[in-house]
């Protein structure tokens, strides 16, 4: 907080034992941050890069593989185990984002470096949040249950087929 708009942004990514992800010298890889300009130099280029960015305040809180087999809403193949990411939002940011959930392509079981939006519209024309996404969890049936913590409701997301 308090660099603006567009700093730091917000990423997932697989944790690898003995990476070294920047925080708090660097991000992004040798992207250092301001606050702590010149006090490592000795770590500039030792950063591992993060999988998939997000832009600066997108807050992911939550990331769960759909992990479901079966059931009267299991969602069609192209879902199965792949990551779902809530974004909560953030309220310090000039234009809003985040407030949605998205699903982290993968090749080979590797992010593919982009995002794809799954759920949105928590954010109104005039810019205002209605619903803060903050967690999914996986139902045996299939669906999914998100946790909404600006609306305080829990919404149940399913699929049945055309």
């Amino acid at each position: 907080d308090m660099l603006g708009d567009d700093l730091v942004p917000d990423y997932a990514t697989r944790v690898k034992e003995g990476a070294f992800y920047g925080w708090p010298w660097y991000y992004m890889g040798s992207y250092e941050e301001p606050r702590m300009a010149g006090d490592r130099p000795d770590l500039r280029g030792k950063v591992t890069r993060p999988d998939v960015p997000f832009t600066a305040h997108s807050a992911a809180t939550n990331i769960q593989f759909y992990n479901a087999k079966e059931g009267a809403s299991l969602f069609p193949p192209e879902y199965h185990g792949v990551p779902f990411v809530v974004l909560h939002g953030s309220w310090n940011r000039g234009h809003r984002t985040g407030h949605k959930i998205v699903t982290l392509p993968l090749k080979d079981n590797v992010p593919t470096g982009e995002y794809v939006d799954f759920l949105t519209g928590f954010i109104t024309p005039d810019n205002q949040a209605w619903g803060r996404p903050v967690a999914i969890q996986v139902l045996k049936d299939g669906s999914m249950l998100l946790a909404d913590d600006g609306a305080n409701v829990i919404y149940r997301i399913s699929y049945s087929k055309p």
